[in-house]
């Protein structure tokens, strides 16, 4: 009997050894053989960021970079989403996928850094357009406020209202983003609307004339970040409608321009990017694992320091405890307001620009 001992306990080695391997592809080792499909903006998936993930889960990660909501949404359409796992998109856009049937519910449970982020965005209620039949369709990441950006030199005092981009004061001084929707919004609230993304039928002829008049003020309309500080750069520049907010200030610090920026007391409107998971997706705990990965401090934190976003973990350098902020919502008719703010930049006067 005694001289077995040494084969039994080899055979013992061998069933533990035998159990190990059956073990581990059903639990940590499930991640090890996926890929993640990934589709976003820059500046969200750096490649040491994602290198990281790749490590701690085994897993790989294919990342898809667009420029714009509508390469995003054709990408994403009909059968194309079978293409990608996990998404970032802004609140306002989030709807159309999900009346689409393109998005599936997050399971917030499955992602535990909800914890680490700030009140508002837990909130998930509260913010328009994340929460539909009780049910949470995105993770808030990032977002950026469109405040005021003002040359310290030329104005002394931080602008108060969204109004100072009419001052007269300024006339042929102020940048302004070349964008029908969020203008015309920004004409709501000088109009007074609480709910700038609907306007009525009787307030179009009074938006386009805000406008018209807001025409007058340009120095020069812009469409990306860097070229609003070229253009800034080339000098005048007194105010600037800052579309992509903390960005645009970190990009024109760097340039060596000595800016300004405020926040509007009307409330600055601001877009909200969040992770969604596609309705196609082929592994749903490895895409909760990439937004719960994301909102760790190292990921969190390249945001701020690489990007010049602001996250959701912790308190923006911008924004002061009583500025408020009007997420971004689907407008009335996105159609309409780029049909009208074409016709305002050509010149047209207001008769024409409301013609049918």
């Amino acid at each position: 009997m005694t001289n077995m001992a040494p084969l039994v306990s080899r055979f013992l080695r061998l069933v533990r050894g035998l159990v190990i391997v059956l073990i581990l592809p059903a639990g940590a080792g499930a991640l090890a053989q996926d890929t993640l499909r990934v589709l976003t903006w820059p500046g969200y998936a750096d490649p040491d960021l994602v290198k990281l993930f790749e490590q701690r889960t085994g897993s790989k990660v294919e990342v898809t970079f667009i420029d714009s909501d509508e390469v995003m949404w054709q990408k994403l359409k009909q059968n194309k989403a079978e293409d990608f796992d996990v998404f970032a998109v802004n609140t306002a856009e989030l709807q159309r996928y999900i009346q689409a049937g393109l998005v599936v519910p997050v399971n917030t449970g499955a992602i535990p850094n909800i914890a680490k982020q700030l009140p508002r965005f837990k909130d998930l209620k509260a913010i328009p357009g994340l929460v539909h039949d009780n049910k949470v369709f995105a993770i808030p990441y990032t977002y950026a406020e469109m405040g005021l950006i003002y040359d310290r030199k030329q104005i002394k005092e931080p602008p108060t209202s969204i109004r100072a981009l009419w001052d007269p004061r300024y006339r042929g001084r102020v940048l302004l983003y070349n964008g029908g929707s969020h203008n015309f919004s920004l004409a709501a609230q000088v109009l007074g609307d609480a709910t700038p993304f609907r306007i009525d039928n009787k307030e179009w002829p009074a938006a386009v004339e805000q406008l018209i008049n807001l025409r007058r003020n340009a120095q020069g309309f812009y469409n990306q970040p860097e070229e609003s500080v070229e253009m800034f750069k080339a000098g005048g520049t007194a105010l600037m409608f800052a579309n992509y907010g903390s960005q645009q200030v970190q990009l024109l610090k760097a340039a060596g321009l000595e800016v300004g920026y405020a926040m509007p007391k009307e409330g600055a409107l601001a877009w909200l990017d969040c992770w969604a998971i596609t309705r196609s997706n082929r592994n749903a705990k490895l895409a909760h694992a990439w937004i719960d990965y994301l909102l760790e401090p190292q990921p969190s934190n390249a945001l701020v320091t690489r990007q010049g976003l602001a996250n959701t973990t912790s308190e923006s350098q911008t924004l002061r405890h009583q500025d408020r902020l009007q997420w971004l919502e689907p407008v009335e008719d996105v159609d309409r307001r780029s049909m009208l703010w074409e016709r305002i930049l050509s010149g047209d006067r207001a008769k024409k620009v409301l013609a049918p």
